[in-house]
C-alpha cells in the first residue's frame, strides 16, 4: 500500500480535477490529463470517444459551471492502488445540470498523477425544479 505521501498527492490531483470540472481553466489540462489521455462514456445512449485534446477543446469552448453559477457538488468515492506509480479513482460530479460517475485511471509519470484514461457515465440529470 502506497505510504500517506503518495496518498495525499493522488488527493490532490483529484482536486485538480475537480477544480478543471468547475471552472473549465484549460491552462491547467495537461497538469490533470496526460496527452494521450482517452475518455468513453455513454451519453444519451451513446457511446463516446474523446481525445485528450478534443476534450481539452471542448472545455475551452463550453461555458464553464463556475461562470454559470452553478453549485460545485463532488466526491471521491473510491481509490484503489495498483502500484505507487498506477490508482483508480472513482468520483462523482456535478457539472451544471449533470451529475456525472467517472472512473479516473491515474499514473504518476515523474512527479505527477495524470489521468491517463477517464470512464464517464452521466448518473442524473437534474430538472430547472431540482437546481
Amino acid at each position: 500500500m502506497p505510504d500517506r505521501l503518495i496518498t495525499q498527492s493522488l488527493l490532490d490531483a483529484v482536486e485538480c480535477y475537480f477544480d478543471l470540472m468547475f471552472d473549465n481553466d484549460v491552462s491547467h489540462f495537461d497538469q490533470v490529463f496526460a496527452g494521450s489521455a482517452q475518455l468513453h462514456g455513454l451519453r444519451d445512449g451513446s457511446l463516446r470517444l474523446l481525445p485528450a485534446a478534443d476534450y481539452k477543446a471542448m472545455l475551452a469552448s463550453t461555458p464553464s459551471p463556475k461562470c454559470k453559477s452553478a453549485p460545485r457538488e463532488q466526491e471521491v468515492l473510491l481509490i484503489d492502488f495498483a502500484a505507487p506509480t498506477q490508482a483508480l479513482v472513482k468520483v462523482v460530479v456535478r457539472i451544471d445540470t449533470l451529475w456525472y460517475c467517472d472512473y479516473l485511471s491515474y499514473h504518476r509519470i515523474g512527479d505527477a498523477w495524470l489521468v491517463t484514461a477517464k470512464s464517464f457515465h452521466v448518473a442524473r440529470r437534474l430538472e430547472a425544479a431540482d437546481q
